[in-house]
């Protein structure tokens, strides 16, 4: 077999792939916009501006790398 060969799957099993990405995509930017609609919300209640401190950004950073973690261990037998 030559090098310079490239061995072509077939595109139907990487379609899986695609899939798997636009689903995240548009289930993440939900989520996003959801939090964001919340946070807004609980803002104009207290009568208040948005503000996010230092500490609750880093806690909030840490929860979502937790959740990622979770999430990379479903694909584990």
């Amino acid at each position: 077999m030559d090098d310079t060969e490239i061995i072509r799957q077939p595109e139907a099993d990487n379609f899986w792939k695609t899939k798997t990405l636009i689903f995240g995509g548009v289930l993440g930017a939900l989520v996003g916009v959801g939090a964001a609609f919340l946070l807004t919300k609980r803002a104009e209640q207290q009568g208040k501006p948005l503000s996010i401190s230092t500490g609750k950004g880093v806690q909030l950073g840490v929860l979502i790398a937790g959740l990622l973690r979770s999430i990379l261990s479903l694909g584990e037998g």
